[in-house]
């Protein structure tokens, strides 16, 4: 299993409860729906351990893939090119991390 995680802020003029609603009503169903999709869920950081900072980041997604071969193909499609378009849309310079767990 990979696991991407994507950690990323807004772009400016974009408010976070149009982000958050556009997250709940299409970008978490998009992607829970994948096949090669165990589980998707999106975070609103909220601060630093120990520390008055603010967060590098406001947002972090965590996928889990199951068959990368299979995700490419489906993020190929229209449905998950229409969505990504949007996400790259509102997200400032997102990163995606590909990530495995150690006890595998």
């Amino acid at each position: 299993m990979t696991t991407i995680i994507v950690l990323f802020n807004l772009k400016d003029g974009v408010s976070d409860a149009d982000y958050e609603a556009w997250a709940k009503g299409t970008d978490l169903p998009t992607v829970r729906g994948l096949t090669s999709v165990s589980a998707f869920d999106v975070y609103r950081s909220t601060g630093l351990l120990g520390s008055d900072a603010p967060p590098p980041y406001r947002y972090v997604e965590i996928i889990h893939v199951s068959d990368m071969d299979t995700f490419g193909a489906e993020v190929g499609g229209d449905v998950m090119q229409t969505v990504a378009a949007e996400f790259q849309a509102v997200a400032d310079n997102p990163t995606f991390i590909l990530s495995q767990s150690i006890e595998e």
